[in-house]
């Protein structure tokens, strides 16, 4: 188990601290996005605590009864772009924002576990699986390993197309609950509007 101390050092229960200063983590380590991420997690939890009022978990529900896919990309922020709180929505994201037996999986499991009814697809303009290919990729990670992965890279030219053939295999697949509402949207990262794709 590990622990934040007050100045937002981790380490193990139970373990001796080490010593820390404003810019670097412990000791002979630079100081990381992680470091300072696990810092704020610490703030996080100590202004939820703040008012003194008993800790009870959020139900596990979606409070809308809805799941989101959506892209990756750090651009896109489906939480103050659809005016979700905690507890609102199960968020999925992958590169591409694209349809896997992993997704159907976790959506599988959303459905019918714990009573989403809707499915919100995410897309987005200048999207980096545009600009690369599912072979170009795999033989770039040929280079990296000395072989090429056995999963498909999802990579897509059109953004509408991308999104239709995901709704088509959501309301296709025997898993899912088909009767609920799914739609897919395109997102434009400069100006912030989305655009729904008709199916």
């Amino acid at each position: 188990m590990t622990m934040v101390d007050s100045r937002g050092s981790v380490r193990a229960a139970g373990a001796r601290t080490t010593t820390t200063t404003a810019h670097l983590g412990p000791v002979g380590h630079s100081r990381t996005a992680t470091d300072s991420m696990v810092e704020r997690a610490g703030a996080f939890a100590a202004a939820r605590q703040a008012d003194g009022a008993p800790m009870r978990a959020r139900p596990a529900r979606p409070a809308t009864g809805v799941a989101v896919l959506a892209c990756m990309d750090a651009r896109l922020d489906v939480h103050a772009l659809l005016g979700l709180a905690e507890g609102d929505a199960h968020v999925l994201r992958n590169a591409g924002g694209v349809v896997t037996d992993d997704v159907i999986r976790s959506l599988a499991v959303s459905q019918h576990e714990l009573g989403t009814t809707e499915i919100i697809l995410l897309h987005h303009t200048q999207c980096g699986m545009m600009t690369i290919t599912d072979d170009g990729f795999r033989d770039k990670l040929f280079e990296h390993a000395g072989f090429r992965p056995a999963w498909p890279v999802h990579t897509f030219a059109n953004l509408e197309a991308s999104v239709r053939a995901s709704i088509s295999r959501l309301r296709s697949d025997p898993f899912l609950v088909t009767s609920g509402s799914v739609r897919g949207f395109v997102y434009d990262v400069a100006s912030g509007t989305l655009h729904e794709v008709v199916e």
